[in-house]
């Protein structure tokens, strides 16, 4: 008796954990995504949006050196914005007669179509790249000899755009130069961090996940691949978290993180594009990067392109070298646009 008693308490104990817990699950998956900081909303109010198939894309246009013809597109990585470039963004005004960046498609404060049975949205590198072809042509630089700076999932989108430009194919992006930094371009000497792991491969799991992420896993996910000496703030974590909440961006990252898989079936296309080119390339390189270690990745792309000059910054400069040394790598980058 006294055994199914407290079996019993027990029972009606759990239930109303059970009860209480419901609703307060609900309430944090729901958690609305936290405000904007002064610096990010006047990021956000200084661009502009324009519409690629239905969809909102937001960008940033700058003009800059008053009679050069030059322009320079710059292409975010992952899991952020184009919020990346803002600590040179100055610089890149005193050299550049544009300087323009875009949020790809879910990221940042563009659309961010979840993939679902009724609108099935499935996000791809090739999808990017014809977002980026679309922004030229709405401001009108269609037919304009383009700079292409980029980072980490940009590289990717970079790659694809210079497999286009290689075909010559009308409507397709004239490029005269390519800058890339700290990115997988190559499958085999990329190192995935192990949530990026669990999302992509998750399945049935992975909405839950996707779901569950707070700033606390975000941030404690992404310190460790910056410097020791220069990792971000945590108004600047904030920030970046910000980006990715903004428009329910937590819900798609799963879908986004299939370019990891994507990289792999078209290795040859994207790497085969970078090998054979015959323009400008740099690279700029933080080499603590545990996403791509030293010395590693360096040794196979020197080996795949001879012809590429490359920036090694200083050796705690690790994933996110824009941000952890903008004076260093916008020294690198003027010393590359420069040399030709």
């Amino acid at each position: 008796m006294v055994r199914r008693d407290r079996l019993r308490r027990m029972r009606e104990w759990w239930v109303q954990v059970g009860l209480l817990a419901v609703p307060l699950l609900a309430a944090y998956l729901h958690i609305p995504p936290p405000q904007l900081s002064p610096a990010l909303h006047s990021w956000k109010s200084s661009g502009k949006f324009f519409t690629y198939k239905g969809l909102r894309i937001f960008y940033q246009d700058s003009v800059g050196v008053v009679g050069s013809p030059e322009i320079v597109v710059l292409l975010h990585g992952f899991p952020t914005s184009s919020y990346d470039w803002y600590k040179i963004w100055e610089g890149l005004t005193l050299r550049f007669h544009r300087v323009i960046a875009l949020d790809f498609l879910g990221f940042g404060f563009s659309d961010k179509p979840v993939s679902g049975i009724k609108r099935p949205h499935h996000y791809s590198i090739f999808e990017q790249a014809s977002i980026v072809e679309a922004l030229l042509r709405h401001l009108g630089l269609q037919n304009r000899r383009v700079n292409l700076l980029s980072h980490d999932y940009g590289d990717i989108v970079a790659q694809e755009l210079l497999y286009r430009f290689k075909q010559n194919r009308s409507g397709r992006l004239t490029i005269k130069s390519l800058c890339l930094s700290n990115g997988g371009i190559f499958p085999e000497t990329h190192r995935p961090l192990l949530l990026q792991k669990l999302l992509k491969d998750g399945g049935m799991l992975s909405p839950i996940l996707t779901r569950l992420m707070n700033f606390f896993v975000f941030s404690r996910g992404l310190t460790p691949v910056f410097g020791p000496y220069t990792r971000p703030s945590e108004s600047e974590l904030w920030d970046m978290w910000a980006g990715i909440r903004n428009n329910d961006g937590n819900l798609v990252i799963d879908s986004l993180l299939q370019y990891i898989n994507q990289r792999k079936k078209f290795r040859r296309r994207w790497v085969g594009a970078l090998a054979s080119v015959t323009i400008p390339i740099h690279f700029i390189y933080g080499p603590l990067d545990p996403v791509n270690p030293y010395p590693e990745f360096l040794e196979l792309y020197r080996k795949t392109l001879p012809r590429s000059t490359v920036s090694i910054l200083d050796d705690h400069i690790s994933h996110y070298p824009q941000l952890e040394d903008p004076m260093g790598f916008l020294n690198a980058y003027m010393g590359f646009i420069n040399s030709f």
